[in-house]
């Protein structure tokens, strides 16, 4: 018989996701660690920017195991956290969602394809960090959303960055040593509008969205008065996020991040044919 195991697919913004209800406990967290970088491999696998596990937990929806395409483990992801909220309350029909993630408690409301979630408050933030790359000073600030997020404004020509050259380097630079940080790349896209790029960890690449990215940016702009909350954040795959907060001096609390979430397949993974040995 051969050896196969359920799962969605669903995208938030074109942050996309492969989701597996592990609601009965047949898999424990070394396996599906181990399986992450075959099944979100985009040739060879379903693939994914991640794998979410759903599991049992006791006096909240469900508790996650949250793995970046590379298996590695992350403590939290916004696009992420909006896609197994809608998936929840697809399989239940339950709306008004909480569920337990390395980076706290997450409570999400689910309206249609609408989805926004309350982030925990965010930590550890350093404005106006200046770092060393190759030589030359690249003038940042720092916020952890969930995950850390190094954070660069420019005025325009940001189509012009190299993200993935420069997102690189500042992921492994020294300063965010041994846990390395996202970097994102932000300029201005109205009155109250930013385009942002990403580089995430664990996928090591740009993305074409991050909910925690997104909010950090948002965040990071409001600090620098260059936008109010709400937030709409445009991101690299042109679809749009909006980022609530409050701020007080450098204290921000109240984060919340909305956006649509689709879902795109479901079928099985099998898992003799794509796991060696």
């Amino acid at each position: 018989m051969r050896k196969k195991l359920y799962f969605h697919k669903l995208t938030g913004s074109g942050n996309d996701f492969i989701i597996i209800n592990n609601f009965d406990g047949n898999y424990d967290f070394d396996f599906f660690k181990k399986m992450t970088p075959y099944v979100c491999n985009r040739n060879n696998g379903v693939g994914a920017d991640g794998l979410i596990v759903l599991n049992k937990y006791e006096g909240m929806d469900f508790r996650w195991d949250f793995f970046n395409a590379d298996g590695s483990v992350a403590e939290m992801c916004g696009n992420g956290s909006r896609c197994a909220a809608r998936l929840y309350s697809l399989m239940t029909g339950k709306n008004d969602i909480s569920f337990m993630t390395l980076a706290g408690v997450i409570h999400a409301q689910v309206r249609d394809g609408l989805v926004k979630i309350r982030l925990s408050d965010p930590a550890n933030f350093i404005p106006h960090m200046d770092i060393y790359v190759d030589g030359d000073i690249i003038k940042g600030n720092f916020i952890n959303t969930g995950v850390p997020h190094f954070v660069i404004y420019y005025e325009d020509n940001l189509e012009n960055v190299p993200v993935k050259e420069l997102g690189r380097k500042i992921r492994y630079h020294d300063r965010f040593s041994p846990a390395g940080t996202n970097v994102n790349f932000v300029s201005p896209a109205g009155k109250n509008s930013i385009k942002v790029r990403t580089y995430e960890r664990g996928v090591e690449d740009e993305t074409l969205a991050c909910g925690t990215g997104a909010s950090a940016s948002a965040l990071v702009c409001g600090y620098l008065r260059k936008v109010e909350s709400p937030v709409e954040v445009i991101t690299t795959g042109g679809e749009k996020l909006y980022i609530y907060f409050k701020l007080e001096k450098e204290n921000f609390k109240d984060v919340y991040l909305e956006g649509a979430v689709k879902i795109i397949c479901e079928g099985y993974i099998y898992l003799d044919e794509i796991i060696p040995g």
